[in-house]
């Protein structure tokens, strides 16, 4: 039991490590454009977010892919920019709700590329092929996840309800402020 709990940690503290902010500004980028009322739509996002992810990591502990580690963190970076335009190009407007399914695929690829850029680290750390740790892993991630959904919607409600923000401009603020935050983070990583 002790060691479900090592690996829930690990999860936990994998997303919530404000040193490796990438997950965070990815998840906040993802449910910008949502509220409470989406919580099925947001809870299945955040839910292919981590299939992705673990997927990534299975494939990667077991060698059946391997990835460069300098494109994965060039990616990384560039799968935040891409969720954060899609916000601001389609803010506000009808069709959004139209493409959901593609956004599902897009968010497990983003997951993949994710998930890739632990897998050194997550193997170094288990040592071993067992599969259970990654699962225990996954579920922690999934937990902090929702906490950091949870935030960003409170945040979204208090900027909305309180401070007034119509939820276009919120999704646009959040997006632009999530691009900046990206472009140092692919400076750093260019790979060309």
């Amino acid at each position: 039991m002790s060691d479900f709990w090592l690996y829930l940690k690990l999860g936990l503290t994998h997303v919530l490590n404000w040193q490796a902010y990438d997950h965070i500004v990815f998840l906040i980028v993802l449910v910008a454009a949502y509220n409470f009322s989406n919580w099925k739509r947001i809870f299945i996002l955040v839910s292919l977010f981590t299939i992705g992810h673990t997927a990534s990591l299975l494939l990667a502990n077991y060698s059946v892919v391997t990835v460069s580690s300098k494109w994965i963190e060039f990616l990384i970076p560039v799968t935040i920019l891409v969720a954060a335009m899609y916000n601001l190009f389609t803010s506000g407007k009808i069709n959004r709700s139209e493409k959901v399914g593609l956004f599902y695929v897009i968010t497990v690829f983003f997951g993949l590329i994710h998930g890739f850029g632990f897998a050194t680290y997550y193997k170094m750390i288990t040592g071993g092929n067992e599969i259970l740790p990654l699962f225990e892993f996954a579920l922690g991630i999934e937990f902090a996840q929702l906490i950091i959904v949870t935030i960003v919607l409170i945040s979204s409600f208090i900027f909305q309800s309180i401070f007034r923000f119509n939820k276009r401009d919120w999704v646009l603020v959040v997006s632009s402020i999530v691009i900046g935050v990206v472009i140092p983070m692919l400076q750093n990583n260019w790979v060309f």
